[in-house]
């Protein structure tokens, strides 16, 4: 079905024929160039972990093969998170690190995310670097005596709940002060073993799990929306809950449901814990450009500058570095905090949001009601292969040369205190439509109108 290879890392459906999806022959050959890649760097080690998906084990088995046959030594956290990867890279002191997830994708899809020996994002150039050494099946594995070893380390549950709780502005004393009971949507995969654990080091005894069973076959589409929440909305009204989490299956996305069932809004997510970092500390914050304007507007008013990034993680922490971003993110639910480490991270966006709510001392939905109430319409076009994607965009920025137009990433119009972001996906193939307007109508024609000159100029 598809194979995407992008500053995301490889991703594609199981199954089907190399080169066109991720099979096992693709897996080993992306592995291979990136462990190649990271071992002349003179660290021969690498930190692995996935997610619950079903493919999971097979991936691990072929990643992990393969990284010995290259001489490197692997250290396989098993089960695992996206941001807890991330860390222990750093905590190991390891050369680079892979997480084996395809995040919101639906459960026949997985991926390569390949980290520097920070635990960030490998960069453009490295990935320029990955995709031509693969192609060119540019590496050459270890002899018999050299291959590498691999150690088994499940200690990064615990040490990742231990540096959220005992980071400076988390209040785990505040928040079990207020006795909460919650509801989570583990939706299978991960989250099921590290947010309760996280919830539990919190003070809250009260956790009511749906989807709990790591089985990767996810009980709904496992992109954190509203549509895909029903569940978690009329569980917590049922079980009179404070509040509901959402997480996606490497938990690095979140949002929550007030309780009332109604949606706190996943942008919002970013917006209420930039605004309680913000009362802390002074700063600068950073954003997609895809994502609500009321993280500018809560920046400005806490005395920070505002800065948008171009789509994807490895873009918003470089724009982040370059303004020295005290917390940035993205709409999609994703928190990234510079001094914890440079991920999204779902698990220090729950406590620093619960920290938030608890010294709120009202309801979420009191919370939420102190935000600007902005709607952003997310829609998307399916590309076939063969459209000029280059040559629809310009034609659009011609009708629209009257406006102002941001071509960093994608399009992005301006209609007065309007926006529509048009981009293509770095994990689908497909063309994402956003729109963004104080009432919910306006941002939906505004997403109509483009998807017809889309389909148009197509």
């Amino acid at each position: 079905m598809a194979l995407i290879k992008s500053i995301s890392g490889i991703r594609g459906t199981i199954g089907g024929g190399p080169g066109e999806n991720l099979t096992p022959v693709d897996i080993v050959k992306f592995t291979a160039a990136y462990g190649s890649i990271i071992s002349k760097g003179g660290n021969s080690r690498i930190v692995i972990g996935r997610d619950g998906r079903i493919s999971g084990s097979m991936v691990r088995d072929l990643v992990v093969s393969t990284l010995s046959g290259l001489g490197i030594d692997v250290i396989d956290l098993g089960l695992s998170t996206t941001p807890t990867v991330e860390l222990a890279v750093k905590m190991e002191k390891a050369g680079g690190g892979i997480i084996l997830t395809a995040s919101h994708n639906p459960k026949e899809w997985n991926a390569l995310k390949l980290l520097d020996h920070e635990g960030e994002f490998i960069s453009a150039e490295t990935g320029a670097q990955v995709l031509k050494k693969a192609a060119a099946e540019d590496f050459v594995f270890a002899g018999v005596d050299k291959l590498g070893k691999v150690t088994f380390n499940n200690d990064y549950l615990q040490k990742h709940v231990d540096a959220v709780v005992k980071y400076p502005l988390v209040n785990a004393k505040a928040i079990a002060r207020q006795g909460m009971k919650i509801v989570v949507d583990a939706v299978n995969s991960t989250g099921a073993i590290y947010v309760p654990a996280l919830l539990k080091a919190l003070g809250i005894n009260e956790i009511i799990v749906l989807n709990g069973e790591v089985n990767g076959r996810f009980a709904h589409n496992p992109e954190p929306l509203p549509e895909h929440l029903a569940q978690l909305s009329s569980e917590v009204v049922k079980q009179k809950a404070h509040l509901g989490i959402a997480v996606d299956p490497d938990v690095d996305r979140l949002c929550f449901v007030c309780e009332d069932g109604s949606m706190f809004g996943e942008e919002y997510t970013l917006v209420a814990v930039a605004d309680y970092v913000l009362s802390r500390k002074k700063g600068n914050t950073v954003s997609n450009m895809s994502s609500t304007k009321a993280l500018k507007e809560i920046t400005v008013k806490r005395g920070g500058e505002y800065f948008p990034s171009a789509v994807g993680e490895v873009n918003v922490v470089k724009k982040m570095k370059e303004v020295n971003a005290v917390i940035g993110g993205e709409g999609n639910g994703g928190i990234i905090v510079p001094d914890f480490h440079y991920g999204r991270d779902a698990l220090i966006g729950i406590a620093l949001f619960l920290t938030h709510l608890a010294e709120y001392k009202k309801s979420i939905k009191s919370l939420r009601g102190t935000y600007p109430d902005y709607f952003i319409s997310k829609n998307k076009i399916e590309l076939e292969n063969g459209f000029d994607l280059k040559s629809i965009f310009e034609n659009i920025q011609k009708k629209y040369k009257n406006n102002p137009v941001n071509t960093e990433d994608g399009l992005k119009i301006e209609f007065d205190n309007d926006w529509v972001h048009l981009r293509s996906s770095n994990t689908e193939p497909i063309i994402r439509i956003y729109a963004e307007s104080d009432f919910e109508s306006k941002a939906n024609n505004i997403a109509l109108r483009l998807m017809q000159d889309i389909r148009e100029f197509m």
